[in-house]
């Protein structure tokens, strides 16, 4: 973990090739990283993009954990029939996605034209960042769901028992009871989501490559064509830096917003 942590912190400092070619230039590449528009314009739409699929999939995943965790016949069938979406490979999520898309015979272009919503969902700035979050939070919303399904099975049902006996309504146990027995699985939920897709590629990669007009074109894709097409190791190692420090600090944030002891 630490080696190829390290070596890419070391590359952030030089204009090289990775071959023979190494020149050491501090800080610089930091410096035209976060002064150039297009990088910092890939942050925010990085920011736009993870932070509604992270919103998207704790509401989903959450909403049919509790449903999953009542009683009713065919549960089990239903627990393996929504993990499904996380356990396919991420290019052939994408490339599902794309066919559902298309405007010629996509089923979601079709519906979406006769409902008014346009056929073409990929080729348009709005519909295009609308359809990548629709399509990740499908891909993400199960490991919320496992995650939320067993915190909520580690509450003791005393807890509720002793909630109704003093009067509590449904929704008074769910805060008082479900939500701070939940909070250690929703912080490293939270966690792993936000980092997951703030630094995500493939999806948005596959479906769209960043377009159209740059409009779904998120951190990573920038990061990938400053080192891959442009050839800058450095400065697409710098803005790879830059990324980890955002995540890390994400998570330090929100363990100090949602603590343990509480």
């Amino acid at each position: 973990v630490l080696s190829p942590l390290g070596y890419g912190v070391v590359i952030s400092f030089f204009k090289t090739n990775l071959v023979n070619s190494w020149h050491l230039i501090g800080l610089k590449n930091y410096v035209d990283a976060l002064q150039n528009p297009a990088f910092v314009k890939s942050l925010g739409t990085t920011v736009v993009y993870s932070v509604s699929t992270v919103v998207g999939t704790l509401v989903v995943g959450s909403g049919l954990a509790l449903l999953l965790n009542q009683e009713f016949p065919g549960r089990t069938f239903f627990r393996v029939v929504l993990i499904l979406p996380w356990v396919l490979p991420e290019v052939v999520v994408a490339l599902l996605w794309r066919w559902m898309y298309n405007p010629l015979y996509g089923i979601i272009s079709y519906y979406g034209g006769l409902l008014g919503l346009g056929t073409e969902w990929l080729e348009h700035p709005r519909s295009a960042m609308a359809a990548i979050v629709l399509t990740s939070v499908w891909k993400g919303f199960p490991l919320v769901m496992v995650l939320v399904l067993a915190g909520l099975q580690s509450i003791s049902k005393e807890l509720y028992e002793a909630a109704a006996l003093d009067g509590a309504s449904a929704l008074r146990s769910f805060r008082h009871v479900t939500l701070p027995g939940l909070a250690p699985v929703l912080l490293i939920t939270l966690i792993l989501e936000t980092v997951w897709w703030f630094k995500h590629f493939t999806i948005v990669w596959l479906l769209t490559g960043g377009g159209p007009v740059d409009a779904t074109k998120v951190v990573s894709i920038s990061i990938y064509q400053t080192a891959f097409e442009n050839f800058q190791w450095g400065r697409s190692a710098a803005m790879a830096v830059v990324v980890f420090v955002i995540c890390l600090g994400a998570s330090i944030v929100y363990r100090r917003l949602i603590r343990d002891e509480r």
